[in-house]
């Protein structure tokens, strides 16, 4: 009986809590403000947020009690804690016709009311809401108690299907659009197309875990080449995804371009970044610094203005962007020799603010601009051609991802490379096995400013005019979190990690004053329930999944 007592008091708790961060939304304005993009039809991601703010918290409650009790319970609890969490929100419309809520809270007003009660007045429309929030309780119970595939691969539909219809209106801005408009409604997605993709998600994962394992390499080697079925699958999926890859812009257009340049820039510091945090495991909060340095090359070598000293062409410069960021690497690596962890991060930190706040100073200002920065950076030509649109620049930053992408695989293969990993593991025992710290350490500062200093050749170039303020300290810790969030040392990763924290931002800009809580919220989320990242590295995961087991 204490047990029966003790489940119901812990989904009263939860019903609580769920309310707690449903008032807490809507009072913000989190809710009112999504309400402006539709994800299905009229069900809008204002609405999504409330259903997310009671579902996480009956989900991870319900899973944790899945074992424990019946099927029967499990909906019963489910339809509390929703119908709590949703009564909660619920008092607000029903009490603002004697509290004016907006004295305080000033999201609090008939908009919201009517968004809550769904425009059928208090009463009505709080009872609908009450009801809603049960349902949906009752819902997460029924998932819950599916097994283990069924649950996460309906969880993970749910999440894809969101996404898509959050995103939808991108697809008919398409040069494409045309074809998805039998899926699309005036807003979001139409019902046909939340059901396709869902169900295409479903059935994906159903494909991937009932597939067949593959053969032996040696079992289907093919005649006369020896080329085994594996590695020929591999090329033509690889040949496939360059095609693609390459053609994206003439699908995407220009808008949908630049957000891809911009993925891609941050995927070359990212790569970079790799280097000296995944590989040899230096934590650099500083590495915007090497940015900055390889833009401002760029600058002064190429600006057609008053501070150019060269009129070089791109091609001409790129090379010292790439070169006066190594050697401030190697500058850095320097006296932070003896450095690691915490005091290693905080001087690296300080070196990124010495470079921004020399750049806004009156001492550079002649050089440099100071706040006026340089402007007039001319366009990169290629064979009289020049490159100038985003569509243009990004087959330039492709080529780029592909050289820093090479240049980091080759070396992670290297001696050096395991050298590095070896130094991350323990410095100690690396010495004594007789690698040579110092030149280990100055070589992985060395590249992974280089990369840095490539992408900043790069991106001043693509904007034509370069400012300090577009150097702070965010550019480092956003390097930093798409590796964390890629999974550290994973080179696929970093591709993974810089679409999901530059390029879903991007699009969500007109969510700006919410943009970074969702970010912030997102990043914890995924470090309790991914640590290792969305790819790892197979060692890091093995040793994170290992430490979880334990």
């Amino acid at each position: 009986m204490d047990s029966q007592n003790t489940f119901w008091k812990s989904a009263v708790k939860n019903g609580l809590l769920a309310g707690a961060i449903g008032l807490y939304s809507t009072l913000v304005g989190l809710v009112q403000a999504f309400n402006k993009r539709a994800v299905i039809e009229q069900l809008s991601l204002g609405h999504i947020t409330l259903l997310l703010s009671w579902g996480v918290v009956a989900y991870v409650f319900l899973n944790h009690h899945r074992e424990a009790e019946s099927k029967g319970k499990l909906i019963a609890a489910g339809a509390l804690v929703g119908g709590l969490g949703a009564f909660l929100v619920a008092l607000l419309p029903m009490t603002a016709q004697w509290v004016d809520y907006h004295f305080v809270f000033v999201h609090a007003g008939p908009e919201m009311y009517s968004l809550l009660t769904f425009g059928k007045g208090p009463w009505v429309g709080s009872a609908m809401l009450v009801a809603v929030g049960a349902l949906w309780g009752v819902l997460i119970a029924l998932v819950v108690s599916l097994p283990t595939f069924w649950r996460n691969s309906v969880v993970k539909a749910f999440l894809i299907t969101i996404t898509v219809g959050l995103l939808s209106d991108l697809f008919s801005g398409m040069t494409i659009g045309w074809m998805f408009q039998p899926f699309l409604g005036v807003e979001g997605l139409n019902i046909l197309g939340a059901v396709l993709v869902f169900g295409l998600s479903i059935a994906y994962d159903y494909w991937s875990a009932h597939r067949k394992p593959k053969e032996s390499a040696e079992a289907v080697a093919t005649e006369p080449t020896g080329i085994t079925k594996a590695q020929l699958r591999r090329m033509v999926v690889g040949a496939l995804a360059l095609v693609v890859v390459a053609g994206l812009p003439l699908l995407l257009g220009s808008y949908l371009s630049h957000v891809l340049n911009m993925v891609g820039l941050y995927t070359i510091m990212g790569l970079g970044l790799n280097i000296v945090v995944g590989y040899a495991g230096l934590l650099d909060l500083g590495y915007v610094a090497f940015f900055a340095l390889g833009a401002y090359m760029m600058g002064l070598l190429t600006s057609t203005g008053p501070l150019g000293i060269a009129h070089w062409t791109f091609w001409e410069a790129v090379p010292f962007s790439i070169l006066v960021a190594m050697v401030a690497g190697i500058l850095l690596g320097v006296p932070v020799l003896r450095m690691r962890g915490d005091y290693l991060a905080i001087v690296t930190l300080g070196f990124g603010e010495i470079i921004r706040i020399l750049a806004l100073s009156n001492w550079l200002k002649p050089l440099i601009g100071g706040a006026q920065g340089i402007l007039l950076i001319p366009k990169p030509p290629l064979f009289g051609f020049k490159i100038q649109t985003p569509i243009h620049f990004y087959y330039l930053i492709l080529v780029g991802i592909g050289l820093a992408a090479f240049v980091a695989y080759r070396l992670r293969e290297s001696r050096l490379g395991r050298a590095w990993m070896a130094m991350r593991e323990d410095e100690d025992v690396a010495e004594a096995m007789g690698i040579d710290l110092v030149v280990t350490k100055l070589t992985a500062f060395a590249f992974g400013a280089s990369f840095s200093g490539l992408a900043g050749a790069i991106f001043a170039s693509y904007v034509g005019s370069i400012f300090p303020h577009s150097f702070n300290l965010l550019i480092s810790i956003n390097v930093l979190s798409l590796i964390i969030v890629g999974g550290v040392g994973s080179m696929p990763g970093v591709f993974v990690g810089s679409l999901a924290l530059v390029g879903l931002p991007e699009l969500l800009r007109e969510f700006a004053e919410y943009r970074m809580l969702i970010y912030g919220l997102s990043l914890i989320a995924m470090m309790l329930l991914k640590p290792e990242g969305f790819w790892p590295e197979p060692i890091r995961k093995r040793e994170l999944r290992e430490e979880v087991g334990d």
